[in-house]
């Protein structure tokens, strides 16, 4: 069994499968979010990814990013093909999974980061354009930022910061790449409410669900530190439902079932960075102000600089991830965690200093090379479909499709 642990591999397979669902969840929170002309077109986006990224991934995304270290920056062609990925364990990354688990379940977060930023540009962005956007964005920003974050050799895993199970990897790059491509795509020329909250419901669900094997499958075996992430990611996102609803009736005087399953969502990424470096009870801080920071990120920051983020792509997803990041240079702790590291709760500024720093360079570089992409596949496809298309609705004009059989 060269070392392999069976318990240890059946777990992070069960996780990956998790991870894997979320995406669908994703189409289904998405895509209960928009009118019902658009509701395919949503949801293709989600599943386009899955399949794009999948074999992306196979020839060179699980290389660019796990592959032996080139300046700190991006992984070489070692694994190309998946060339060496096999049952044998790589000790690098999992010394008791083969790597070929250790490769899959890596892959279903490369498969859902792009989806997610799929939020901002609902409604009004073209099939192949996405499509095109996937393979270059997962490319060109997801594998640098993953082999950064976690590769053997990354700078930002040598400078000492923390992301458990994708912060900066999966949050901060797509919510940030979401807010580039809703401000390069423009607003819609009109928007409507959801359509479907029941779908939205179920699809938050499916999240907070496929969220455990996000974040407790991240400690890669069956042991004390996945049951801790298991219990914070939980605790956040309970904490977050609860922390969104009371500003929703502070403002409003009402709770949403919106409300509850965007706070759910807003908990779940604000606990990622840290959801194995810190104690339930950091968690629930956590998850409070996570709720309350995304709640005005969605509600005040998109209403007063004016861009059209659709389904709130970058308001959970990169400004969760961003307090995150830094809530995770506050309350690490060495007593939760195997890092080494405290902190600034805990005496230990260093630490805050250094998720500051790996946030910064993740924003900048994710929203530079972002723009890059979009105005390259602008010039071969096309960004944006036709004001006719837009208006008659995406499902029909650009899928030949109904969701509801033609109901008006």
């Amino acid at each position: 069994m060269n070392g392999v642990n069976s318990g240890d591999t059946a777990f992070v397979i069960m996780s990956a499968a998790l991870v894997l669902l979320m995406t669908p969840g994703l189409a289904l929170f998405y895509g209960g979010m928009v009118r019902r002309k658009n509701v395919l077109s949503t949801t293709m986006y989600s599943y386009a990814a899955m399949a794009i990224v999948s074999v992306q991934w196979l020839f060179i995304g699980y290389t660019l990013c796990f592959g032996t270290d080139i300046s700190g920056i991006i992984g070489n062609f070692k694994f190309f093909g998946l060339s060496g990925v096999g049952f044998a364990p790589n000790a690098d990354y999992a010394a008791t999974i083969p790597q070929q688990v250790f490769m899959l379940f890596q892959l279903m977060f490369a498969i859902i980061t792009p989806a997610l930023i799929s939020g901002a540009v609902a409604e009004r962005m073209k099939f192949l354009a996405f499509a095109l956007f996937v393979l270059l964005w997962t490319t060109f920003v997801y594998d640098p930022i993953a082999h950064w974050v976690w590769g053997v050799g990354g700078w930002i895993r040598k400078l000492g910061a923390l992301d458990f199970a994708g912060g900066n990897v999966v949050h901060i790059s797509s919510g940030v790449s979401g807010l580039v491509a809703a401000i390069v795509l423009g607003k819609r020329k009109k928007t409507g409410t959801p359509h479907h909250l029941p779908m939205t419901i179920l699809g938050a669900a499916l999240l907070w669900f496929g969220w455990f094997g996000f974040n407790a499958g991240s400690a890669l075996g069956i042991n004390e530190l996945a049951g801790s992430a298991f219990l914070t990611t939980n605790t956040a996102a309970a904490a977050a439902a609860i922390a969104w609803s009371a500003c929703e009736y502070a403002h409003r005087k009402k709770v949403t079932s919106l409300g509850v399953a965007s706070g759910i969502v807003a908990g779940l990424v604000s606990i990622t960075p840290g959801a194995g470096f810190v104690t339930p009870i950091a968690s629930l801080v956590i998850g409070l102000l996570g709720g309350v920071i995304c709640f005005y990120g969605v509600t005040v920051i998109k209403s007063k600089f004016g861009y059209d983020d659709a389904l709130d792509a970058f308001g959970c997803h990169g400004i969760g991830g961003i307090w995150g990041g830094i809530a995770t240079g506050i309350f690490a702790s060495t007593g939760i965690n195997s890092a080494g590291a405290n902190g600034l709760y805990y005496g230990n500024p260093k630490l805050l200093g250094a998720q500051l720093i790996a946030i910064i360079i993740t924003v900048i570089y994710a929203a530079i090379v972002t723009f890059i992409i979009l105005k390259v596949v602008d010039k071969i496809v096309g960004l944006r479909v036709s004001e006719e298309e837009e208006e008659t609705g995406l499902d029909v004009t650009l899928h030949g499709e109904e969701a509801y059989g033609g109901i008006e």
